[in-house]
C-alpha cells in the first residue's frame, strides 16, 4: 500500500475515537510517498441514533456522556418540538459525514461535509447550514474585525504575515512609484522608504515564518472531533453543534506560550466518564496521557518524529520552504538599509542584496506550491472550493513577484527592468496581502460546514 492511502497507526487521526469509522478508500494524498492529507469518518452513533434520551457527546473524544454542561438541553422544561426542527441558521440533512484535512488540523478546524434532506421523511440530522455561502462569508469578515485570539498561533499567522504585507505593499509604492510618477518622488524616497520597510517588512515575515513553524510541529496528531452531539427526546433526529468548549487543538489554550499547556478540558471529560459507568466512554492510551500529562504544546519535535513523520508530512516541507526562504530573504531586508545599501559596491550588491532575493523568493514559491498540493486530492486537480489552496496560490503568486524582483534589480542601465523590478515587487505585495487576509479568515472558520458534491 502506498504511503499516502494509509496512515501510520500512531499517527492516525482521531484514533482515540472509537465511533468514528475511517473511510478507507477516500484517505489519499497529492503524492504517493508522503502522508495522506485528507480522511473522511462516519460517525456510528449517527449511523445507529438511539431514541428516547438526550446525548450531549465530548467532542475530545466523540463519546457519549450525560449532558451536563448545556442548560438548553439539561432543562426539563426544553421544547423537544423546537429540538427536533432546525432553528435559524440550521438545516435538515439526509446524510453527513467528518472531513479531515492536514491543514484543517494544523489551523484547528472541524469540517462537517452533509446531504441535505429532499424533505422531511428523509430528514435524520440537524446540522449548520453551510458556510460557503455570502451571508457566512460576511459573518467570518465581521469575526476578523471582531474577534482576537492572541494566544492562538494559527491567528498570530495570519495577523503577522497581514502586517508584513501591508508593509511591503508600502516598500512596493516606494521603490516603483518614482518610476510611475516621477513628479511624486521625494528626495531619498527609495533608499530610505525603500530601504528601511523593506528591512521591518523582511523581519515581520521572519517572525511570521518562526510562529508558522511552531504551528506545524503542534498539529493535534490524536486528531479533535469538535462537534457535540445532541438527540431530541421524539423524532429520533441527531443535532450536531460546534463545540470550542471541548476542542483538544492547542488553539484555544491560552498558555502555549507563557506556562504550562494543560488540557483541562481533556481530564474533565474523563473525570466525567470515569464518574458516570453508565457513560459508556472509551478513550485509548494517548488520550489519557495526554490529559495526565498536560501536554498541547511543544517548541521543537524530537529526533524519531521528525524523520518518521513531519519530513514525510507535505505541511510541514511548506513550513519549512517559508522558514528558509523568509531567513534567506532576510539578508536582503538588512542589507536594503541606508548607510549599508548606498556603500557597497555592484558587485557586492548582486552578491548580498539581489541574490538572497532570488534564493528567499524560491523557497516561497516551493512553500506556496506545496501549500496548495496540500489540499488536492491529486497532485494535477486544484482545489478551488478550498481556501487553503487559494491561500497557496495568491503566496505562490507573491512569491514570483519577489524574485523576478531581484532576478531584474541587477541590470541597472535597462530602465525597463528596473522599472519591472519595482512593479514586480509591488504586486507580488498585494498578493501576498490578498492570501494573508484568507489565512486571517480560514484560522477564525473553525467549524467549516460543506456540502456534498456542491462546495467539496
Amino acid at each position: 500500500m502506498q504511503r499516502n492511502q494509509g496512515f501510520v497507526p500512531s499517527h492516525e487521526p482521531l484514533r482515540a475515537n472509537p465511533h468514528l469509522n475511517i473511510r478507507k478508500e477516500l484517505t489519499t494524498g497529492p503524492f504517493s510517498f508522503l502522508n495522506p492529507t485528507r480522511a473522511h469518518y462516519t460517525h456510528s452513533s449517527l449511523s445507529h441514533p438511539l431514541t428516547g434520551h438526550i446525548l450531549n457527546p465530548d467532542p475530545t473524544t466523540g463519546t457519549s456522556l450525560p449532558d451536563n454542561a448545556d442548560a438548553t438541553t439539561t432543562n426539563p422544561s426544553h421544547d423537544v418540538e423546537k429540538s427536533n426542527s432546525p432553528n435559524s441558521g440550521e438545516q435538515l440533512d439526509s446524510d453527513i459525514e467528518f472531513k479531515w484535512r492536514s491543514r484543517d488540523n494544523r489551523k484547528g478546524r472541524h469540517a462537517l461535509v452533509v446531504t441535505p434532506a429532499k424533505d422531511d421523511n428523509t430528514a435524520k440530522y440537524i446540522t449548520l447550514k453551510s458556510t460557503h455561502t455570502l451571508r457566512a462569508t460576511a459573518r467570518g469578515i465581521w469575526a476578523m474585525c471582531t474577534q482576537y485570539p492572541y494566544w492562538d498561533v494559527s491567528w498570530l499567522v495570519a495577523t503577522v504575515f497581514t502586517l508584513g504585507s501591508v508593509i511591503w505593499c508600502i516598500n512596493g509604492s516606494f521603490v516603483w512609484l518614482p518610476d510611475v510618477a516621477p513628479s511624486s518622488e521625494f528626495p531619498t524616497e527609495i533608499l530610505q522608504g525603500g530601504g528601511i520597510t523593506a528591512f521591518i517588512g523582511a523581519t515581520v515575515f521572519e517572525l511570521g515564518s518562526v510562529l508558522l513553524m511552531f504551528e506545524a510541529v503542534n498539529e493535534n496528531r490524536a486528531g479533535c472531533f469538535g462537534w457535540a452531539l445532541e438527540q431530541a427526546l421524539e423524532g429520533g433526529r441527531m443535532r450536531l453543534r460546534p463545540s470550542k468548549d471541548g476542542c483538544s487543538h492547542h488553539h484555544t489554550n491560552r498558555n502555549n506560550f507563557v506556562g504550562k499547556g494543560t488540557v483541562k478540558k481533556v481530564e474533565a471529560a474523563l473525570s466525567s466518564a470515569s464518574s458516570d459507568a453508565s457513560a459508556n466512554v472509551h478513550t485509548d492510551k494517548a488520550t489519557h496521557e495526554d490529559a495526565q500529562g498536560g501536554r498541547t504544546w511543544q517548541w521543537f519535535p524530537s529526533g524519531p518524529e521528525l524523520t518518521t513523520h513531519y519530513l514525510r508530512d507535505i505541511g510541514f516541507l511548506a513550513c519549512l520552504a517559508q522558514m528558509f526562504g523568509a531567513s534567506v530573504f532576510w539578508i536582503s531586508g538588512f542589507t536594503a538599509l541606508p548607510g549599508i545599501n548606498n556603500v557597497m559596491s555592484q558587485g557586492l550588491l548582486d552578491g548580498i542584496y539581489w541574490t538572497p532575493q532570488v534564493v528567499g523568493g524560491m523557497g516561497f514559491v516551493v512553500s506556496g506550491t506545496l501549500f496548495m498540493l496540500e489540499t488536492q486530492k491529486r497532485w494535477y486537480i486544484p482545489a478551488f472550493n478550498v481556501l487553503g489552496w487559494h491561500i497557496g496560490f495568491w503566496n505562490l503568486i507573491g512569491a514570483i513577484g519577489f524574485t523576478l524582483s531581484g532576478a531584474l534589480g541587477p541590470d541597472y542601465l535597462n530602465s525597463g527592468a528596473q522599472y519591472e523590478a519595482g512593479l514586480a515587487t509591488f504586486w507580488g505585495s498585494w498578493a501576498f496581502l490578498i492570501g494573508s487576509l484568507i489565512q486571517w479568515y480560514e484560522c477564525l472558520d473553525t467549524h467549516p460546514v460543506e456540502e456534498k458534491g456542491k462546495d467539496e
